[in-house]
């Protein structure tokens, strides 16, 4: 039994001020992941069974292309936010929760750009 009140127990434990930006931040890109993600599932069913190159001409055009990007650039990024509150509530080792979170975004980071990549090369080969 302490005899420190619940503010002077609390105190240096960390900060309190980023977590309702990330919060928001989470919300928006969820939020924003919908009208993407119901436009991808309907793009994939109207050009199932097409064959290569009506694949490509899709990706190639530029609405396509763009909306493509976004809903990728959302999809790495929500996965990146949703992770870090993962290890933040799992990982006890703070220099582990730091490193795993790094290891993370450094892996998103590379696959966003891949992505992103591969779909500016088809649609400007295309």
């Amino acid at each position: 039994m302490s005899l420190r009140n619940p503010l002077a127990r609390a105190r240096g434990l960390g900060s309190a001020k980023h977590g309702l930006h990330h919060w928001w931040v989470q919300r928006v890109s969820a939020v924003a992941l919908v009208p993407l993600a119901v436009w991808f599932v309907a793009s994939l069913i109207a050009v199932a069974g097409a064959d290569h190159a009506a694949v490509t001409d899709w990706i190639a055009q530029p609405v396509t292309a763009v909306l493509l990007i976004l809903a990728l650039v959302a999809t790495f990024y929500h996965a990146a936010l949703g992770l870090q509150v993962v290890y933040e509530d799992y990982v006890s080792p703070h220099t582990l929760r730091i490193a795993v979170d790094i290891a993370t975004k450094l892996i998103l980071t590379a696959l966003a750009t891949a992505s992103v990549f591969a779909i500016l090369k088809i649609a400007f080969a295309g």
